[in-house]
Formats: C-alpha cells, sequence, structure tokens
C-alpha cells in the first residue's frame, strides 16, 4: 500500500506525535481505506468475529489513537450487517456484535474505551457485512435507513 495515500485517507493517523516517527500501519486483507477517512473491516456474513489480521492492526490504530490528546476528538465504530431483511432485530444484534469487537481490539492496543463511540446500524440500504473506524471529522451514518 502507498504512504502517501494511507497518511492522506487515515488523517487520524498521520497527526505527528512529538518525539516520535511513526509510518502508517499496512492494512491486511479484509480491511479497507474509507473516502472520507478511517478504515471499513469486512465481515464473513454471519459472522462477529474478527476476521483474521484484523485484531492486530486494529490494535496498533488503537494504540496510535491512545497517543493523541483526549481532546482529539472520539472515535464512532459503526456496525452493520447484511441481513436478514426480514428480521431487523437479529441485523442489529450482529451490527452491536462486530462493533463491540472492533472497539475491543482498539481497546486491547491501549485507547480508552471511553473515547470510543460503538454504532450498531443493523441493516441498512447497502447491506455490508462491516464495521467502519471513523475519526473525528468524518461523516457519520444517518442512522438506520433499512433496505427492504
Amino acid at each position: 500500500m502507498n504512504r502517501r495515500r494511507v497518511l492522506a485517507v487515515l488523517p487520524l493517523l498521520a497527526l505527528p506525535v512529538p518525539g516520535r516517527a511513526q509510518t502508517p500501519p499496512a492494512l491486511p486483507a479484509g480491511m479497507a481505506e474509507l473516502p472520507q477517512g478511517g478504515v471499513r473491516v469486512a465481515f464473513p456474513a454471519g459472522a462477529a468475529t474478527l476476521p483474521a489480521g484484523a485484531a492486530p492492526a486494529l490494535a496498533e490504530l488503537g494504540r496510535r489513537l491512545a497517543e493523541r490528546p483526549a481532546g482529539f476528538g472520539r472515535i464512532t465504530v459503526e456496525g452493520q450487517a447484511s441481513g436478514p431483511a426480514e428480521d431487523a432485530s437479529t441485523a442489529r444484534r450482529l451490527s452491536l456484535a462486530r462493533a463491540q469487537a472492533v472497539r475491543g481490539a482498539l481497546v486491547a492496543g491501549g485507547l480508552d474505551q471511553t473515547r470510543v463511540d460503538v454504532r450498531a446500524l443493523g441493516r441498512t440500504a447497502a447491506a455490508l457485512d462491516a464495521a467502519d473506524v471513523l475519526p473525528p471529522d468524518a461523516p457519520r451514518s444517518p442512522g438506520n435507513a433499512r433496505a427492504g
């Protein structure tokens, strides 16, 4: 992955920490950069367990975020689930479990859990199996826009 591209897309990792030289972490398979900043963790359909390689990458992200002052802002983790369309409760619970798994990995890296907001979006119009880690200034999803 191109270092300059990561710096541009992940502003929460690009901020300098006094006295430390840092390079942005490489994202493993199953994790992708988001255009508005942050990262997306893809989950297999029906699963709430972090995909292989995601936990260490998220822990490193948590470590880097923990180095930022609390005034830097709050991180949001938005969980989503693709289905089932006829059972909104199941999708909401699965999306919550995914967001909590991502938050847990960030906290394992040293980020204070009080600096992480968790949102369970359930089944959205995009019907994604994912959890997004959003920096303080990234746009948030408007809420649960269910697909029919």
